[in-house]
């Protein structure tokens, strides 16, 4: 599976602007070859205006189902568009669509962790579950910024999905740069799976956001690094290795949940 992580430079409180760069950025990595391409988190309004947020969302995410998804069934390829600020039933949520490569939406995930730091909570309302599904037969999983914090998520997932790839989108602030690169590496060793990190960069509003996109294999080595700019960075990774790296190191077979209490 060849996977491109496209990590965008947004400008705060522009969809239009936003849905534009986008669909360029995604054309570029089709022309590329890839079978799978990335979004960060919150692409459509960057991360995240305050005021007049629920008129600039996606509405139940009918724009990037019929734009990105369009993409989709275009190129032939699939695509985990990051997340976007998404309004349904009068509550704005941090959202996820996948589509197949014929364009479908084939799941949705709401950003469960909202990170109150930065006063996500107060605009954004959060998801009560957890999401996997499949590309290309692979099993694969999401989770967005905040969410890697909680490595309770990303177990939960592998420990009953046995997940092939984590893809995590973000949009996580140069400050804190390092922090995101031991917590995405320690998901994919301690779950022995695939993970795409794909981060925003630039500036919005006061945060300076950090890049640092990155493609993990499930011992950690890094297949592909971004730098601090916009940019796509790509990878080829072979599943046929997964069977191998957990029966050799079971930690799934060796796991004691009579002991664990959370």
């Amino acid at each position: 599976m060849k996977i491109s992580c496209i990590q965008m430079d947004m400008k705060l409180s522009a969809p239009d602007e936003n849905f534009s760069r986008a669909s360029a950025l995604i054309e570029s990595a089709c022309a590329d070859g890839c079978d799978v391409c990335v979004l960060p988190e919150t692409w459509n309004t960057g991360f995240f205006p305050r005021d007049g947020l629920s008129d600039m969302s996606d509405g139940a995410g009918q724009r990037v189902k019929a734009e990105i998804g369009g993409l989709a069934k275009k190129y032939g390829v699939n695509i985990v568009a990051g997340s976007v600020a998404d309004l349904r039933e009068g509550r704005v949520y941090n959202t996820s669509y996948i589509f197949d490569r014929s364009g479908n939406c084939i799941a949705s995930y709401d950003k469960t962790h909202l990170f109150t730091p930065m006063g996500e909570h107060r605009y954004f309302a959060s998801g009560a579950s957890l999401t996997d599904f499949y590309l290309d037969k692979k099993r694969c999983g999401i989770l967005i910024c905040y969410d890697i914090r909680f490595p309770e998520a990303a177990r939960t997932l592998c420990a009953e999905k046995r997940l092939d790839v984590l893809f995590v989108v973000s949009q996580w602030p140069r400050v804190r740069a390092a922090q995101l690169e031991t917590l995405t590496k320690a998901r994919a060793v301690e779950n022995q799976m695939f993970l795409a990190l794909c981060n925003s960069c630039a500036t919005a509003g006061d945060t300076v956001y950090g890049g640092g996109s990155a493609i993990y294999d499930p011992l950690g080595n890094v297949l592909a690094r971004a730098g601090e700019e916009q940019e796509i960075i790509c990878a080829d990774c072979d599943m046929s290795i997964t069977d191998g790296i957990r029966s050799s190191i079971n930690v799934f077979a060796d796991r004691r949940r009579e002991l664990y209490s959370i």
